[in-house]
C-alpha cells in the first residue's frame, strides 16, 4: 500500500523555523558571562600558581590577564581585579595614563579599580592577591 506525503502546513513550517531559531539563541547565550574560573591551588595540592611576576607590573600602571586586571599604584603594591566591566559586562582591554580602560562605552577605572570616567557606576571587582617572593599569586 504507497504512502501519499502530503506537504506541511504553513503552520508547521512557521513553528519549526521558530523552534530552530529558539534554539540558536539559547545555545549562543549559553557561552555568554564569565568563564569559569581556574583553580588557583596546584592539581597535586600545592602552593598557588603564580599569576606574575613582579618585575612584570610596572609601577603607576598595569597588566591584563585572561581573566584577571594586576596593578601596582605604589612601588610594592599590587592589586587584582576582574577583567568584567561592571556596566556590561565586556572585558576591559587596556590599561593607559594609569587608568584601566573598557572598550564597549568608555568607562574608565583608576589603578585602585575605582570609576574614573562613567558608564560604570561601580568600581572593577576586587581579587585577593598576594605577593610571594617574586611572584603574585591569588588568594
Amino acid at each position: 500500500m504507497p504512502v501519499e506525503l502530503t506537504p506541511p502546513s504553513r503552520r508547521t513550517v512557521l513553528a519549526c523555523a521558530g523552534l530552530g531559531i529558539a534554539a540558536t539563541t539559547l545555545t549562543a547565550c549559553s557561552t555568554y558571562g564569565d568563564k569559569p574560573q581556574p583553580q588557583s591551588a596546584a592539581p597535586n595540592g600545592g602552593a598557588p600558581a603564580a599569576l606574575a611576576a613582579t618585575a612584570d607590573v610596572p609601577v603607576g600602571s598595569g597588566v591584563i590577564l585572561d581573566d584577571v586586571v594586576l596593578t601596582q599604584p605604589t612601588a610594592g603594591v599590587f592589586r587584582a581585579f576582574s577583567v568584567r566591566c561592571p556596566h556590561a559586562g565586556c572585558s576591559v582591554s587596556e590599561i593607559t595614563d594609569g587608568n584601566i580602560v573598557c572598550p564597549c562605552h568608555g568607562s574608565r577605572f583608576d589603578l585602585e579599580g575605582a570609576v574614573v570616567n562613567g558608564p560604570a557606576a561601580s568600581a572593577l571587582s576586587p581579587k585577593a592577591v598576594t605577593v610571594q617572593g617574586d611572584s603574585i599569586v591569588e588568594g
